[in-house]
């Protein structure tokens, strides 16, 4: 923009006279300090119908949906297709006539006009879910929306036009599905189904599993014809909950699911000689196995060794599997109150099994399938997976699935009930996704850090079991004073699908353990962890919000925590605290502390008292940590007057004192933290 050298000249005087010449010289105005929680209005509304309430635990009301699904479906390696038939029985739970279902169709990620998230590439362009029936109630549904576009560019996107306005203008007295090649789809009902009804939705589909580099996890599903990975793989019903009726994300790529609880009957079709894993419990292994693989199956359970299950010279049918008369085989899985359902599949797996013993549960068989060129990986798998379970088991609540299974893949990080697609090297992180979101179901797309981030905080208690140290959580919080101000920095409660690429990991993943770190800070650490395993078990098999955990965790520490659930989740604040000056005089050392920033937090100081002299006296809000060390603690209320400094009175009697440290577990972000020491008589 042009402006006139008088212009410039103006504006200059303007400022010289509104503005004193160093900013330092400024006095800082008082901050104001928010001290609630932030109520929107989905979680006022459900606190208004009951479903939720202040104490975090389910409300009176609590419902949520269920969903049971009966799927066949068949491999064609040559194509890389899957085709399937699902019937899907969904239990309206809640008050509401459901006038319409809300459907996940993630193949249609891999269409080309799909919107992604950066940097989540798709290995290959497919022609995504292609659905040749669908019906509600033993009625047809109109699915034109989901034909195959014809042509490129402006004349596919006029096809899809065309298509979504015939959809819609289809009589109110048919079935109809909108949004047919879109990852959300809706399908609207020419009657609506009943509070407390069920209706069936039967659908045929089939659609290309895509293969070849792709950047992110679920990217690529599968390594040329012979090893296969299906993930988001057959139509989903969506979530219809209490705060925002169907959820109606897209499926960008980054950020996960949100799916309802219910039982899977999943009967896969393959190749025989091709050995099959996922969710659930194998239920025809007589048809499927060898003798000699069953006989190995019963040996599982019996010890912490490593079973081969079938060995990497048995290949094909009679020694990989059992033969077929048409040279194909239908393996059948089971699973109760599981949300997803995941399987691999491959022509040379290798097969090996340990177990784990579950605290108050018994034991469960881990079964690790990989390549045979990919042992390596797979070597230490077991134990490492054998220690997640037991150790979360204690942690916070037991194992509550039959098995656990890591499937070797082009996605080596990645979660399901009863699978995790890993090798050793994210064993323990994905294994701990079977108590978020696998049993606590939050919604991972909108806020990913409630188990991404919940997860990244348990490894770090998990790693230090697994040497034999205790967890270092000390210098966690504090580093976080490095990242705040940022802006290209989300907030944790914002979506975590539009975070962007550059601070989604950090958002969804790091903040967590920074904020806990914090939190153990204030109230210890040992606290923090048992308040979450009550808020986990309250909530096991259910759908908790962001609200439910601050509520519940409040009331489990017996504190009014909202000024601190404020400014980690809703801003991106930090302390940056400093000591401003210490003046020792006589008996008494006055010290000044400065906070910068906008989140408050405790005033934590460490006092080093000199080796001899006139003994310490007591202090009542100190605690001796050796002879010569007091921990002064000022509570976080010295800020909600809104002063910037508070002024703390060390009376310890005629000991001189040679260093104060503030924040000495370094638990609250700051920015600088070189300013948080004094030493005597230094410069």
């Amino acid at each position: 923009m042009f402006r006139s050298s008088f212009a410039v000249a103006a504006l200059v005087a303007i400022c010289s006279a509104s503005f004193p010449a160093s900013l330092s010289a400024q006095a800082v105005p008082p901050r104001a300090v928010r001290r609630d929680i932030p109520i929107t209005n989905a979680i006022r509304m459900a606190m208004a119908a009951g479903t939720r309430d202040s104490t975090g635990r389910p409300g009176a009301r609590y419902w949520q949906l269920r969903t049971d699904y009966a799927i066949d479906v068949a491999l064609d390696p040559a194509t890389a297709r899957l085709t399937g038939k699902a019937r899907i029985t969904l239990h309206n739970s809640s008050p509401d006539a459901l006038a319409n279902i809300g459907l996940r169709l993630d193949p249609n990620h891999f269409l080309g006009n799909a919107p992604h998230s950066a940097p989540w590439v798709p290995a290959e362009v497919t022609d995504g879910m292609v659905i040749s029936r669908m019906t509600v109630g033993g009625k047809a549904v109109n699915i034109a929306s989901n034909a195959a576009v014809v042509g490129i560019a402006a004349e596919g996107a006029r096809a899809i036009q065309n298509a979504q306005q015939a959809a819609a203008a289809a009589s109110a007295g048919e079935n109809t599905l909108l949004n047919g090649r879109s990852t959300n789809a809706r399908l609207f009902l020419s009657t609506p189904i009943a509070p407390g009804a069920k209706a069936v939705l039967e659908i045929d589909w089939s659609h290309k599993l895509p293969g070849g580099p792709g950047t992110g996890h679920r990217m690529t599903q599968r390594w040329a014809d012979t090893l296969f990975q299906p993930t988001q793989w057959y139509p989903r019903v969506a979530v219809y909950d209490d705060l925002r009726g169907w959820d109606s994300e897209l499926y960008l790529g980054p950020s996960e699911f949100y799916n309802n609880f219910g039982t899977f009957d999943v009967n896969i079709d393959v190749p025989a000689g091709w050995i099959v894993s996922g969710t659930g419990l194998l239920q025809n292994p007589t048809d499927v196995l060898t003798a000699k693989a069953r006989a190995q199956l019963e040996k599982v359970t019996g010890t912490n060794d490593v079973t081969t299950i079938v060995g990497p010279d048995e290949i094909g049918p009679g020694q990989a599997t059992a033969t077929s008369s048409n040279g194909r085989l239908v393996w059948r899985f089971h699973a109760d109150t599981v949300n997803d359902f995941a399987w691999a599949t491959a022509k040379k797996y290798v097969w090996q099994s340990t177990r784990a013993t579950i605290p108050g549960e018994g034991v469960v068989p881990i079964h690790m399938l990989y390549l045979p060129g990919r042992a390596n990986l797979f070597a230490k798998a077991g134990e490492v997976t054998r220690h997640a379970l037991e150790f979360y088991s204690k942690l916070w609540f037991p194992y509550q699935f039959p098995q656990l299974t890591l499937q070797d893949g082009p996605s080596a990080g990645m979660e399901y009930p009863m699978v995790i697609n890993s090798n050793v090297g994210a064993a323990d992180h994905e294994t701990g996704h079977m108590w978020w979101p696998m049993v606590v179901s939050n919604n991972e797309t909108w806020y990913g850090w409630m188990d991404e981030g919940f997860n990244q905080y348990m490894n770090i208690l998990s790693d230090a079991d697994a040497a034999g140290k205790p967890p270092v959580l000390d210098g966690a919080g504090q580093s976080y004073g490095r990242t705040s101000g940022n802006e290209a920095e989300p907030p944790m409660m914002w979506n975590a699908n539009y975070a962007g690429p550059q601070y989604y990991g950090f958002t969804t993943y790091s903040k967590t353990p920074l904020m806990l770190s914090a939190l153990g800070g204030i109230v210890g650490d040992s606290a923090v962890q048992r308040a979450h395993r009550e808020w986990a078990t309250a909530w096991m098999f259910k759908h908790p919000s962001p609200w439910d955990y601050m509520f519940f965790m409040n009331k489990a520490l017996g504190r009014d925590l909202g000024w601190f659930w404020n400014a980690w989740l809703f801003t991106t604040e930090s302390v940056d605290h400093r000591l401003a000056s210490v003046k020792p005089q006589g008996i008494r050392t006055t010290v000044v502390v400065a906070q910068d920033g906008q989140m408050p937090a405790p005033i934590v100081l460490d006092v080093k008292f000199a080796d001899k002299g006139p003994a310490i006296r007591p202090m009542k809000n100190a605690v001796m940590l050796d002879a010569t060390t007091a921990r002064v603690t000022y509570p976080v209320d010295v800020w909600f007057g809104g002063n910037r400094t508070f002024t703390a009175e060390l009376v310890f009697g005629g000991r001189v004192i040679e260093a104060i440290t503030l924040d000495p577990q370094r638990r609250f972000p700051d920015r600088v933290p070189a300013d948080n020491a004094w030493k005597r008589n230094a410069p």
